[in-house]
């Protein structure tokens, strides 16, 4: 095969992971949540995170990025929730880049640096959040009651992900060499 020819085998199967990974993000975010009734503003709790986490940190930043922001940004037009769309897009987009930067290290590739990713993207999410809720709403108290919806979502994901994501990592990073 030449280079060229490489190359393209390459770039759609890399196509193909970022848009199974969105679409698994977006499911994930859409059809399995629990709407929270407790808060001012409402609130979502969703599964969307465990494949955006595994997505970041199977095939790295690019791909934790894109599965993130598009997928959940996705999820927020089709639901209602579209004024969230822009600042979920940012916010899960750099957790999403951030999760992946720090596990892509193949010296990382352990349940710490997994914790510490997973932990990285919760402080992302928490700062991000509450500033975008502060921006809709004009009101930069109301906020705080979103936080522990927050934390509720990112460990529910990394007690899902952290069995996971190891054996999924070997077994898909040898699919994808093939």
């Amino acid at each position: 095969m030449n280079n060229s020819a490489a190359a393209n085998t390459s770039s759609a199967k890399q196509v193909a992971i970022n848009g199974i990974s969105i679409a698994l993000v977006f499911i994930a975010t859409g059809f399995i949540n629990l709407r929270l009734p407790i808060v001012a503003n409402g609130g979502l709790i969703h599964l969307g995170n465990v494949p955006l986490f595994l997505a970041a940190i199977i095939f790295g930043k690019k791909t934790g990025a894109i599965s993130g922001a598009v997928g959940m940004a996705l999820f927020d037009l089709f639901s209602g929730w579209t004024l969230w769309a822009p600042f979920t897009f940012v916010i899960v987009g750099i957790m999403g880049w951030v999760v992946g930067k720090i596990t892509e290290d193949k010296s990382h590739n352990t349940i710490l640096w997994y914790v510490i990713a997973i932990l990285a993207a919760l402080a992302i999410k928490i700062v991000g959040y509450y500033i975008a809720e502060g921006i809709i709403y004009g009101n930069w108290v109301a906020p705080a009651a979103s936080i522990p919806g927050n934390i509720v979502q990112i460990l529910t994901a990394a007690v899902i992900v952290l069995p996971l994501a190891k054996p999924l990592k070997k077994q898909l990073s040898a699919i994808t060499r093939s």
